[in-house]
């Protein structure tokens, strides 16, 4: 059965459901673990969560930080249900899950074109962000 829409299925198997913070969660099933990429502290959830200050159209301020966080998301996704958002679920969303391909296996050269053919075809909005999955290291 293919995922849920909004949901990015990686080659390993594990499901990373990325989304826009004005949309509610899918069916009311709230994520184990979440990512949060915004240039201000998101208000609190009821699962376990990490926020990386990341400005709309922009990079993650400590890249690090973003890839320490994806890292993690990654592996929890191995048993828990994990989720990456951001304000419109596109661009900062797109990127992450991005690089989220790149350590599940996918060349960092096609991760983006995975990430458009299997999340949203719009995702990933500017050059810098396209540089950003291009360089990131598996």
């Amino acid at each position: 059965m293919p995922p849920t829409r909004g949901v990015l299925g990686l080659p390993s198997g594990r499901l990373v459901r990325g989304r826009g913070l004005h949309r509610p969660t899918c069916d009311g099933v709230v994520p184990e673990f979440g990512i949060y990429l915004l240039n201000k502290q998101p208000p609190p959830v009821s699962w376990a969560a990490r926020w990386v200050r990341w400005p709309d159209f922009r990079l993650p301020t400590d890249r690090g930080d973003a890839q320490d966080a994806l890292y993690e998301a990654w592996r929890r996704a191995a048993s828990e249900r994990v989720e990456v958002a951001c304000a419109g679920g596109r661009g900062r969303t797109g990127t992450a899950l991005a690089c989220i391909a790149v350590l599940d296996g996918v060349p960092a050269r096609e991760a983006v074109a995975y990430v458009r053919k299997h999340y949203d075809p719009r995702t990933v909005e500017t050059p810098w962000q396209r540089s950003y999955v291009a360089r990131f290291p598996a």
